[in-house]
C-alpha cells in the first residue's frame, strides 16, 4: 500500500502540505518514532474544503443513491480484503492488542457495508395539506461536512461519520486525531481505489489547535462530526455557530453498569471486565462503574478481584488484556488522578500486572479496581480514561438510579436483573442515549443509534439515525387546483 509518510489527500491525490512540515507517529508501546504525518494548515484546510464543493458540483453531485451505495460496499469489501495490514497498523499506532484492533477494523467495513446497503432506502414523505395541494419533503445533503475524530477509535469513527455522510451524498473533510492518523489515511487510499470521485472524501492530519480549527471555522462547511472531549466539544459547538453550522458531538461518559442480587453474575462477570479495560479504558462508553445491590456486593466484588488481578498490560503485539496508553500526557494524567485517589485513603482492591519485558519507553499502567468509591469523589465522577473500574453498593433500586444518574454525563447505561418489570422501569429512568439489558455493548452496534444526553454530547451517529443527521428535509408545496 501507498507509502502515507507526510502527505495529504485532496481532490483525489496524495500531495505535500504547504507548509511541508511534519509531526512524529509514537508507537505507545515503546515509545519509539516509526513514521511521520503531514502538518496540515488553514491553507490546506481551505483547499480541501474547496475540493468538496467542487465534488458537489460535479460528478458526486449527480451521482444517484444506488451508485453511492455500490462505492460504500465496494470500499468495504476492500477494506476486508486489507484487514491483516489494517489491524496490524491499528494496533502499532493506537497501542491496543491485536485482536481489539481486528474487531476495529472488521466494524469498520461493516459500517460501509451497512450505509451502503441503506443509502437508496432513506426516502421523504407526503403530507396531507389543503385542498388543491401535495406536499412532499425530500431528504438532501448538508453539502461539505467537516469531521473531527479522536486517536482512540480511528477505523470504527471513520466508518460511522464519514460512512453516514457519504451516503447521504455529502463531500468530507477528515481531520484525524494526530496521536494516530495511519489508518485513516489508509482507508483514505482504498476509496480512491474504490472509485470515489476526487474531491468527494480529502484528509488532512495535523494538529488540532491548526488544522482542526481551521475545519470548525471555515465559512465553507455546512456540517460538523466531533468525537472527543467534552472541553474541546464545547469550544468547537462556539465557533461553529459563528457559521451556524449545526453540529453533531460525541463526547465523554461515565458509564454505570447496575447489578441487581438477581443477576446472572457468571454472565454478567465477563462484561463487568471488559467493557472498563478495553482499549486500556480509552473508551468514551467505557463502563468504568459498577452499581451493586448490597446482598450480592461482597460476592461480586470478591470475584471482580480475582479477574482484576489475573489482567496483564504489555506491547500492543503481545495481545494481553490491555495495550500502552496512547502517551506520556495520557499516562501523567491518570496516575495523577490516582494519586490524589492514594491521598484520600479509597481502597485499592486489586491490580494486574505489567509484563516484565515490557519496554521501558511504553506508556504502561496496571488496570486497577477501586471499591467502595464515594459516589461524589473524582473517581465516580470524571472520565479517567484508564483501565480504572470503581465499585460502589446500592440500597435499591431507588438509590441505583440516583448513583447512576449522579455523573453530568449520560453515553451508555448497563442494567442486570431478572426482573421484566424492573429492566423496562430502568430502562426509563436512565439518563444515557442507549441502555443494555442483560449484555453490554451488543458487538459493533452499527444498527443501533449511539449518542448521549447531558455533558456526552447531542446528536446521533450510527443506524438510520445517522442518515437524518447528515441530511436536510426539504418541504415541497405545489398548489394545482382542485
Amino acid at each position: 500500500m501507498l507509502n502515507f509518510e507526510a502527505k495529504i489527500l485532496i481532490d483525489g491525490t496524495w500531495i505535500n502540505p504547504a507548509s511541508s512540515e511534519t509531526l512524529p507517529v509514537i508507537d505507545p508501546s515503546d515509545g519509539n518514532e516509526f513514521s511521520r504525518i503531514a502538518r496540515g494548515t488553514a491553507a490546506d484546510i481551505d483547499r480541501a474544503v474547496q475540493s468538496a464543493q467542487s465534488s458537489l458540483a460535479g460528478e458526486w453531485g449527480k451521482t444517484i443513491p444506488v451508485e453511492r451505495g455500490r462505492l460504500l460496499q465496494k470500499l468495504s469489501t476492500l477494506i476486508l480484503e486489507n484487514e491483516d495490514e489494517l489491524t496490524e497498523m491499528e494496533a502499532r499506532d493506537v497501542g491496543k492488542p491485536l485482536r481489539q484492533a481486528r474487531v476495529d477494523v472488521k466494524a469498520c467495513a461493516r459500517y460501509f457495508e451497512f450505509y451502503g446497503g441503506a443509502a437508496d432506502k432513506v426516502h421523504g414523505e407526503t403530507i396531507p395539506y389543503l385542498e388543491g395541494y401535495t406536499v412532499l419533503t425530500l431528504r438532501e445533503p448538508h453539502g461539505v461536512t467537516g469531521h473531527i475524530i479522536p486517536w482512540n477509535y480511528p477505523l470504527q469513527i471513520i466508518g460511522r461519520t464519514i460512512g453516514g455522510a457519504l451516503t447521504m451524498g455529502n463531500a468530507c473533510v477528515l481531520k484525524p486525531g494526530e496521536e494516530a492518523s495511519q489508518t485513516a489515511l489508509m482507508v483514505g487510499e482504498l476509496a480512491r481505489q474504490a472509485g470515489f470521485p476526487p474531491g468527494v472524501f480529502n484528509i488532512v492530519p495535523g494538529l488540532g489547535e491548526e488544522a482542526g480549527n481551521a475545519l470548525i471555522q471555515h465559512p465553507g462547511i455546512n456540517h460538523l462530526s466531533f468525537t472527543g472531549s467534552t472541553e474541546v466539544g464545547a469550544l468547537v459547538q462556539q465557533a461553529a455557530a459563528k457559521n451556524a453550522v449545526p453540529v453533531t458531538l460525541e463526547l465523554g461518559g461515565k458509564s454505570p453498569q447496575v447489578v441487581f442480587a438477581d443477576a446472572d453474575l457468571d454472565k454478567a462477570l465477563p462484561f463487568l471486565v471488559n467493557a472498563s479495560i478495553q482499549n486500556c479504558g480509552q473508551t468514551c462508553s467505557a463502563a468504568s462503574r459498577v452499581l451493586v445491590e448490597k446482598p450480592i456486593y461482597e460476592k461480586l466484588t470478591t470475584m471482580l478481584m480475582d479477574r482484576f488481578q489475573n489482567l496483564q498490560s504489555g506491547p500492543a503485539f503481545r495481545d494481553l488484556s490491555c495495550g500502552p496508553l496512547i502517551s506520556p500526557e495520557q499516562k501523567k494524567r491518570l496516575e495523577k488522578f490516582l494519586e490524589e485517589a492514594k491521598a484520600d485513603e479509597l481502597n485499592f482492591a486489586a491490580e494486574g500486572k505489567i509484563v516484565e519485558d515490557a519496554p521501558s519507553g511504553g506508556n504502561y499502567v496496571k488496570p486497577l479496581l477501586i471499591r467502595d468509591v464515594p459516589p461524589e469523589h473524582p473517581v465516580a465522577q470524571q472520565e479517567l480514561f484508564g483501565p480504572v473500574l470503581a465499585v460502589m453498593p446500592f440500597e435499591d433500586e431507588e438509590q441505583s438510579v440516583e448513583l447512576a444518574n449522579s455523573t453530568p454525563f449520560g453515553l451508555v447505561s448497563g442494567v442486570w436483573t431478572q426482573d421484566g418489570a424492573r429492566q423496562f422501569r430502568m430502562a426509563k429512568r436512565l439518563k444515557s442515549g442507549q441502555v443494555f439489558i442483560n449484555n453490554y455493548g451488543a458487538g459493533g452496534g452499527v444498527e443501533l443509534p449511539f449518542g448521549g444526553v447531558k455533558l456526552s454530547g447531542h446528536g446521533r451517529e450510527k443506524g438510520f439515525e445517522a442518515l437524518y443527521g447528515f441530511s436536510v428535509t426539504k418541504t415541497i408545496a405545489i398548489q394545482h387546483g382542485e
